[in-house]
C-alpha cells in the first residue's frame, strides 16, 4: 500500500517539477535569433559567397568559363556589326565590340572557388556578401546575367546576318 501512495506522490510532483523548470526559462533571454532578419554574421574577406557579374564591364573573353572547375559558367557572344545602331557601351563609354548574348552561372554546380573572379582581367565578376540563396528547385539556381532579352538577341542576329549578306554581295558582284 505504501508503494501505491509513493506512485501517486510521484505522479503529482513530477509535472510540478517540470513546470518549475519551464517557468524558470520563460524569464531568461532567448538564445535563438530570428534568422535572417535580426542576425547578419560577420564574414571574413575570403569567404566563398555568391558571385555577381557586372555585364557592362564584361568583354565576352570567356576566360572565366575556361577557368571554371565545374563548368558552371555558360557564355555565348557575337560580334557587333557597324550597321547596328543600338550597341551597349562598355565601362569606358565606347561601343562594345562583342555582345554577351548569354551569361549563365549555375550555382547548383558552382563550388565557389572564385577562380572566375581571379581570371577576369576586367573585374566584371566579383563576390558579394550574400551567402544564403537556397531554392527548392534546381532550375532556379541558374542565374542569367545577360542584359539582352531573347527578342533583342534575335534582332541582333538578324542584323548580323543581313550585314554578312551585304558584305558577301559586295565582294561577289553578280555577273
Amino acid at each position: 500500500m505504501l508503494k501505491y501512495f509513493k506512485d501517486i506522490y510521484k505522479a503529482v510532483i513530477t509535472p510540478i517539477q517540470g513546470m518549475k523548470i519551464t517557468s524558470s526559462y520563460i524569464a531568461t533571454p532567448r538564445v535563438t535569433r530570428k534568422y535572417p532578419e535580426s542576425y547578419t554574421p560577420v564574414l571574413p574577406e575570403t569567404e566563398r559567397n555568391k558571385i555577381e557579374v557586372d555585364i557592362e564591364k564584361c568583354t565576352g573573353c570567356q576566360l572565366c568559363a575556361k577557368n571554371c572547375l565545374t563548368k558552371s559558367i555558360n557564355i555565348e557572344t557575337m560580334k557587333t556589326v557597324p550597321t547596328d545602331t543600338n550597341v551597349p557601351l562598355d565601362a569606358k563609354g565606347k561601343p562594345k565590340k562583342m555582345l554577351v548574348t548569354k551569361f549563365n552561372i549555375d550555382f547548383g554546380t558552382c563550388c565557389f572557388c572564385a577562380l572566375c573572379e581571379e581570371s577576369c582581367n576586367f573585374k566584371a565578376i566579383y563576390r558579394t556578401p550574400k551567402f544564403d540563396y537556397s531554392d527548392y528547385y534546381r532550375k532556379n539556381l541558374v542565374y542569367n546575367f545577360s542584359q539582352f532579352t531573347p527578342e533583342q538577341i534575335e534582332e541582333k542576329r538578324k542584323i548580323a546576318a543581313q550585314y554578312q549578306a551585304e558584305q558577301k554581295a559586295a565582294t561577289n558582284p553578280a555577273t
